[in-house]
């Protein structure tokens, strides 16, 4: 079995996050999954949703969107549309749940940082390449706001990656991009911490059930992946701050 790109079954896209990307933003990074590139960016405020008011608790929390020529034919924006789809909604809420799993929202204090996820370009794995870039723009906004001054201590707990696995012309393969995600039999999106807990998985099974074998196996890809993921995080966190 050749896969379209030529890649072994556990081999990843080349991967990049480029992190300062935005010149206003707290904290940025563009990450390339192959075709697939997304910019994230994070913004920081001085307040918090009206549930959380006076309760000494920050808030993280997401928006998604691609671009209409992120894919082969145009989209219309979805503010032309006057409302959201629901795979955009689905996603950006996926992102803000995968961040908020791995901070303190205590330690950010009464602060709301929002996270931008515009798809530039897709071919395959955009939520997963976003909440990997959204988290490297995440935590280099808490950086500087522990620089500032306006929190005391560093809010991010853990690190939180994601990646595509599944099964393709019978063999499980990772990091799925668009010929093999549109034909696989089984698709499924592994978002994982670096300590070793599962933060959340969808698992499909496009043609046909699958074993909790099949499932393991898919596991035990992604976290081969996300490992290799975790230190590209922390070194593009480091050459930013």
């Amino acid at each position: 079995m050749t896969r379209p790109s030529g890649r072994t079954a556990d081999q990843l896209r080349t991967v990049s996050l480029e992190p300062g990307i935005s010149l206003h933003a707290e904290g940025s990074c563009m990450v390339r999954f192959g075709n697939t590139h997304v910019l994230c960016t994070a913004s920081v405020e001085d307040r918090v949703p009206s549930f959380l008011r006076n309760s000494g608790r920050g808030w993280v929390t997401a928006e998604y969107g691609m671009l209409p020529r992120s894919t082969h034919t145009r989209s219309d924006r979805e503010a032309a549309r006057g409302k959201q789809g629901g795979r955009t909604l689905e996603i950006q809420r996926l992102i803000g749940r995968a961040l908020r799993s791995v901070t303190d929202l205590e330690a950010l204090g009464e602060h709301q940082i929002k996270i931008d996820c515009d798809v530039i370009q897709a071919d395959g794995g955009t939520r997963t390449a976003a909440i990997t870039g959204a988290w490297v723009a995440l935590r280099i906004a808490c950086e500087k706001m522990l620089l500032a001054g306006s929190i005391s201590r560093q809010p991010m707990a853990d690190q939180v990656a994601a990646l595509s696995c599944g099964i393709w012309q019978g063999q499980p393969v990772t990091d799925l991009d668009y010929a093999e995600d549109s034909t696989a039999e089984i698709d499924a999106n592994f978002i994982l911490a670096a300590e070793g807990g599962i933060v959340e998985v969808q698992a499909t099974g496009e043609e046909r059930p699958f074993s909790r074998q099949e499932l393991d196996t898919l596991l035990d890809l992604a976290e081969a992946g996300c490992a290799q993921l975790f230190e590209m995080q922390m070194a593009a966190v480091k050459s930013a701050v």
